[in-house]
């Protein structure tokens, strides 16, 4: 029988991300991916236009049929957050369904580069970190990492070198972890290799066992949707059973290929990357799929 994960997020019809980009990412990995939609908009947030129809009170409906179904999931795994309420439903479904051996995966979107996303207000804040302290693993960015630990985003971001940054990071997902978490993946951090000089852009794994960087060359620009495909590979190989270290490699290889890919087409960064030509990668690994190509 499949493993399944249940999915909370939005659904919009453009932009490559939430469960566009969640669904077709923890098929191909062999995992069924339930989604529970808490928006559907005809395009994400980034357009200049875009119509959303709020599902929050339609959330409830959700947890009640499935509820009725006796349905069990391997894993949860939440993105994007609009409101309090919407995490208030979450807990709902958490007390239903989060049970073992069931990871909870939480990919808390609060913000980037420093700043906070206007509509999170504290007490949408403070739920957020609520949500994230219950989970088994945790995929913020730096940003998000400072915000959930209580730590200042622009010492960190004077840090330029891989061993210093590293290091603060992992502190910080290591007190993080003190109140929660079992796991802590931080994406998207940007360093100077020491040697070199060129810039890289890399991914920290930290759990009970250790720390672990995955770099790769920083080709500038970002795009819709890249957290989305990192947080749901990352949920895919949990539920797999696959080596945290290694499915954060390949998220990061994944996501650079569909990137470069995109850039070279010139797709513009609100439309998302081209990752679908890319979902081969993830049905048995990396190394299979490099090893596919050759033949």
């Amino acid at each position: 029988m499949a493993k399944k994960i249940a999915v909370i997020n939005d659904l919009s019809g453009f932009g490559h991300c939430s469960l566009t980009a969640a669904i077709p990412t923890i098929s191909v990995m062999g995992v069924q991916p339930c989604p529970l939609p808490t928006a559907v908009l005809s395009a994400q947030t980034g357009y200049p236009s875009y119509y959303c129809d709020d599902y929050t009170e339609k959330m409830e409906y959700f947890r009640q049929e499935w509820e009725k179904m006796r349905v069990r999931f391997d894993g949860i795994y939440t993105g994007f957050v609009a409101s309090e309420a919407q995490i208030r439903h979450i807990f709902r479904f958490l007390d239903t369904f989060y049970k073992e051996p069931t990871f909870l995966l939480v990919d808390p979107v609060m913000g980037d580069e420093g700043r906070v996303y206007k509509l999170f207000t504290p007490g949408l804040m403070q739920r957020m970190k609520e949500l994230a302290l219950r989970a088994d693993v945790v995929t913020p960015n730096l940003t998000e990492l400072c915000l959930l630990a209580g730590a200042d985003y622009e010492e960190l971001g004077k840090l330029k070198g891989e061993r210093e940054i590293s290091e603060a990071a992992g502190e910080l997902a290591e007190k993080l972890m003190e109140s929660g978490p079992g796991t802590v993946v931080v994406t998207g951090i940007r360093f100077e290799d020491a040697e070199s000089g060129e810039r890289m852009i890399g991914n920290l794994a930290v759990d009970r066992n250790g720390r672990r960087m995955s770099a790769f060359p920083y080709i500038g620009g970002s795009f819709s949707g890249t957290g989305d495909l990192f947080a749901s590979i990352i949920a895919g190989g949990l539920a797999r059973g696959d080596d945290i270290f290694q499915t954060m490699d390949l998220a990061g290889e994944f996501i650079e290929r569909a990137m470069k890919d995109s850039m070279a087409e010139q797709v513009d960064r609100n439309d998302g990357t081209n990752f679908e030509k890319y979902l081969g990668m993830l049905i048995r690994g990396r190394q299979e799929y490099n090893e596919n190509r050759r033949i």
